[in-house]
Formats: structure tokens, sequence, C-alpha cells
């Protein structure tokens, strides 16, 4: 089987597992959950669950306590997206091809979507307590994805992004923001797999180090492609970087140095993954793939 058919085929599991876990659309309050189900089945990579569960499979794993975590992931990173579209922040009326969520739901009730996935998210990861022979990993993973959730990860980076928006950003502030913003979270998934596989305290620190290269490269490609790409393929207004005024790797460093240091990234991830005891070459095969993308 191809790459694309293996990224097909696993991408295709995680959505029927996200659809065992959202919310049932009914009761007083179903319009948060019409919300909330409308934002996180509008498509998309599956990156973050693709990785923790390839993760889990590189150490080993074989419970079903990792599935909770890959839908919980799959909420968080929703939750960033609601609230990143609204007319407060980037203000983006189209994502992955259609309209945003406080579009068609209107901004008051995307802010509550965003805030309810962010919870239910926790809520879900709770679930692998029954699910797990090993309820102190269980309980580790959790702590993972609250920190690098929060203000010591995603939030803490968008924090400063939005802060520092129509500001003067130094690159010292801007790697800053992109290890957080979009690190964090390959961090959080790349972790909680090997941790609830049982991996060693020395692996763990090795796979934060993987992603941490990988979400840099990936926001850095981001920013090309803001800057190359086209709306058709995208499935999102392009420029909007520089239409919200935003200092990128693009706009400090240019577009052939930007590309220069994705290689560099991911090269180094994939050095840093030759280095484990043990091999998933799918998930070598993915780092490398985000390179290359065009959306």
């Amino acid at each position: 089987m191809s790459f694309k058919e293996q990224m097909k085929q696993k991408a295709d599991g995680i959505e029927a597992l996200l659809k065992e876990y959202i919310p049932r659309e009914s009761g007083f309050q179903k319009t948060i959950f019409e919300a909330m189900n409308y934002s996180i089945l509008a498509g998309g990579k599956r990156l973050r669950p693709l990785i923790l569960q390839e993760t889990y499979r590189l150490f080993g794993g074989e419970e079903r306590a990792v599935e909770p975590f890959m839908a919980a992931m799959e909420m968080i990173h929703t939750s960033s997206l609601v609230h990143d579209d609204l007319p407060a922040m980037d203000a983006d009326e189209y994502r992955r091809g259609r309209r945003t969520t406080w579009v068609v739901y209107g901004e008051d009730m995307a802010i509550l979507a965003g805030d309810a996935l962010m919870i239910f998210a926790f809520e879900t990861a709770s679930k692998a307590f029954a699910l797990s022979a090993h309820p102190d990993r269980v309980g580790q993973a959790v702590g993972i994805l609250a920190q690098k959730t929060g203000i010591y990860g995603m939030i803490g980076g968008q924090t400063v992004d939005v802060e520092l928006t129509d500001k003067p950003v130094s690159a010292e502030q801007l790697d800053f923001i992109y290890r957080l913003k979009t690190g964090a979270l390959l961090e959080a998934s790349m972790m909680i797999g090997a941790v609830l596989a049982g991996a060693s305290a020395e692996e763990v620190r090795a796979v934060e180090r993987i992603a941490c290269d990988v979400g840099v490269a990936f926001q850095i490609q981001d920013d090309i492609l803001d800057m190359t790409g086209t709306a058709e393929v995208l499935g999102k207004p392009i420029g909007s970087d520089a239409k919200n005024n935003k200092t990128t790797y693009v706009s400090i460093y240019g577009l052939d140095a930007a590309r220069t240091q994705v290689e560099r990234l991911s090269e180094r991830a994939i050095e840093t993954m030759h280095g484990l005891t043990a091999r998933n070459e799918f998930l070598e095969e993915l780092f490398v793939s985000l390179i290359h993308r065009d959306r």
C-alpha cells in the first residue's frame, strides 16, 4: 500500500473514531452540539491524532486507551481553529473550503463552541482510565495534555501572537510563538503516545524534541503557503498574515531561507527519530511529507 493510500486509510479510521466521541445533537442545548460537530467534522489532515496513534505504535502500545486521547487531541486543535477564525482574532470566513463556525452559527455561539470543545476534550480523555491497565500512564498523559494546551503551551503562544499583532516582532519572539502555538500540540501528541505505551523518560524527551522541530517546520510551511498558495487548494483565503499585519518567518527571512529552514528542521527531526531503538517508517514518511505539502 502506498503512503497516500495509508494516509487515507488511517484518516478514515480517525474520522470514524471521532464520530464515536462527539456529542449527540439533542436537548435544549443542541445548538452547541451542532456547532461543535460542524467544526470538528469539517475535514482536515487529522495530523495530531494520527501522530499520537503512530507514536503509540512506535513504542509497542496495544490498548484502546489511546483512542480517547486521539479524539481529545483533535477537539483541542479544532477549538483553537474556531477561536482563531473569530472577528476578534483573524476574522477568517472560510476554512477547509467552507464557512467558518462563527459565520454559520454567530460569533457568540462560536466562542461557546470553542470553549465547549476544549472542556469536552478533557472529559473525553478521562475515558481512557477505564480502558487501560496502567492508570498512572493515563494520569501522566492527561497532565501533558493540560500543560501543552494551556498557558505554558498553545494558549501561551497564542497570547504572545495576539499581543504582538501590528507590532515589531523579533526572531526570538517569533520562534517562541511557533514553538508554543503550533509545536505544543504536536509535542503533546507524540509525548502522550509514548507515555501511554510505556516509553522511558529519555524516550519521551526525545519525541518532544522531534515534535518541536516538526511543529516549527510545519508553521513555517504555513507561512510559505499563505504567500504562495491559492485559496482553491488551501480551502481558505491566502494573504491573511499580511492582511492582519502579522510578522512571519517569511517576512523576516524571505522565502528561500524559510524553505531551507523547513528542510533543516525536518531532517533534524528524522535524525533524532533514527536515534530511537524502535522504528516507524510511516511516521518518518509523514514528517518528510510535511515539507512538500501544498495545503
